[in-house]
């Protein structure tokens, strides 16, 4: 099955209309995870051309609250999205470039991390991110101190 007709499939299964944006959307966010809904919208618009940023935009809520898109919000960073749904994933973010690879949880289900006091809550999600430096950004450091 094409990405596309696999977008069009998702789409209908989650009682959405499947329209061009909405396909441009999720094919984007498919080649490029952890994208901002400007490199989206820029994307979406050399592919179809008059596309308003508004659009893009409800785009990427409505797909969102149908759970087809994950929303993510790195401290210090702009929102960014990615299609990678349905798992217990966390992520690790470079301190100096802002790459961002995903990471499977080790414990498997959700919320893999408790608070020692719910305070009465009933928790279904924890977000880990991990920051450090990727390899490209350590070895750009190594060879400036030499």
């Amino acid at each position: 099955m094409s990405d596309r007709h696999r977008f069009h499939r998702r789409l209908r299964e989650a009682g959405m209309r499947v329209t061009a944006p909405r396909v441009a959307v999720l094919e984007i966010l498919d080649d490029h995870p952890h994208s901002t809904a400007d490199f989206v919208a820029t994307g979406v618009r050399e592919h179809l051309g008059g596309v308003s940023t508004q659009t893009v935009y409800d785009v990427l809520r409505a797909c969102t609250n149908r759970g087809l898109l994950r929303r993510i919000e790195p401290a210090g960073s702009p929102v960014r999205y990615e299609t990678r749904t349905g798992d217990n994933h966390h992520h690790l973010i470079c301190r100096r470039c802002g790459q961002i690879v995903d990471i499977d949880c080790a414990v498997g289900q959700a919320p893999c991390a408790l608070p020692d006091d719910n305070h009465g809550y009933r928790i279904d999600e924890a977000e880990v991110t991990y920051w450090g430096e990727c390899p490209r950004c350590r070895s750009s450091v190594a060879v400036k101190e030499k």
